[in-house]
C-alpha cells in the first residue's frame, strides 16, 4: 500500500507550486515597487530633492518583506516534506498490532489485556461489554498478573459470540470501587491514514484510533 509515499508526493507538489506561485508574485510586485521608484525620483522637486536616506529605508522595507515570504515558504515546504516523512514511516504500522485501550473484535482466540490498578487498590476486576454497550461478565482479577488472557466464555463455560468488545478495570479497596480504567488491547493495523490534521488508524474491528493513542507495537500475530 502505497499511502506514505502518496501523501509525501501531494505534500511535496503542493509546497512547490505554493512556493513558486510566491516567488513569482515577489518578482512582479519588485518590478512595481522599482518603476514606482524611479517614477518618484523623476518626479521630485529638484530645489527639495527626496532624501537618500528614505530611498535606503524603503527598499530595505521591501527587501525584508521579501526575505519573510520566502522564509515562509521554505517553513511550509519543510513541514511538508517532515510531515509526509512521518506519515510515511507510520504506513510501516500497517499489518502490525497495536496496543490501545480501543474495542477489539473476538473471533474464538483469547484476547490478552494489560491492565492498570488505581493507586491503593487491594483487589480489581474486569467488566467486559458487548459492543451495544451491555455488560456481558464480570471476573475477578490477581491483581499480581501483569496480563489477562480473557478466552470468551461465560460462567457456564459456553462460548460468547463472536464480536466486538471492550474491557474496562475496576479497581477495589475494600468492597468499593476506586477506580475505573479501560484494559489495554492488541488489535491488528488495517489501514493508515489522515483526517483533519491527525493520523489515523483503522483496526481489523473497523474501529479507529488516533497514532498518538498507541502505546506499543508488536509483529503481526494470528
Amino acid at each position: 500500500m502505497q499511502t506514505g509515499s502518496v501523501g509525501a508526493a501531494n505534500a511535496s507538489i503542493s509546497s512547490s507550486n505554493t512556493a513558486s506561485t510566491n516567488k513569482t508574485v515577489l518578482s512582479s510586485d519588485f518590478e512595481t515597487f522599482l518603476k514606482m521608484l524611479t517614477t518618484q525620483m523623476q518626479n521630485q522637486d529638484p530645489l527639495n530633492p527626496l532624501d537618500t536616506t528614505e530611498y535606503a529605508t524603503q527598499l530595505a522595507t521591501f527587501s525584508s518583506v521579501e526575505q519573510q515570504v520566502l522564509t515562509n515558504d521554505l517553513l511550509k515546504e519543510l513541514t511538508g516534506v517532515i510531515g509526509g516523512n512521518q506519515f510515511q514511516h507510520l504506513a510501516g504500522w500497517i499489518g502490525k498490532q497495536a496496543l490501545s485501550d480501543a474495542p477489539v473484535f473476538y473471533g474464538g482466540a483469547p484476547i490478552v489485556l494489560r491492565p492498570e490498578y488505581a493507586s491503593g487498590a487491594d483487589g480489581a476486576r474486569l467488566v467486559v461489554r458487548n459492543s451495544g454497550g451491555s455488560e456481558v461478565q464480570t471476573l475477578t482479577l490477581d491483581m499480581s498478573d501483569p496480563v489477562i488472557a480473557w478466552v470468551g466464555v461465560d460462567d457456564l463455560g459456553d462460548p460468547l459470540p463472536s464480536g466486538v468488545y471492550s474491557f474496562q478495570i475496576e479497581s477495589l479497596s475494600g468492597s468499593g470501587v476506586i477506580g475505573r480504567s479501560d484494559a489495554q488491547v492488541y488489535n491488528p493495523i488495517i489501514e493508515v491514514r489522515q483526517q483533519n490534521g491527525e493520523v489515523m488508524l483503522t483496526l481489523s474491528d473497523g474501529s479507529e484510533i488516533r497514532a498518538s493513542d498507541v502505546t506499543a507495537l508488536r509483529s503481526g500475530i494470528a
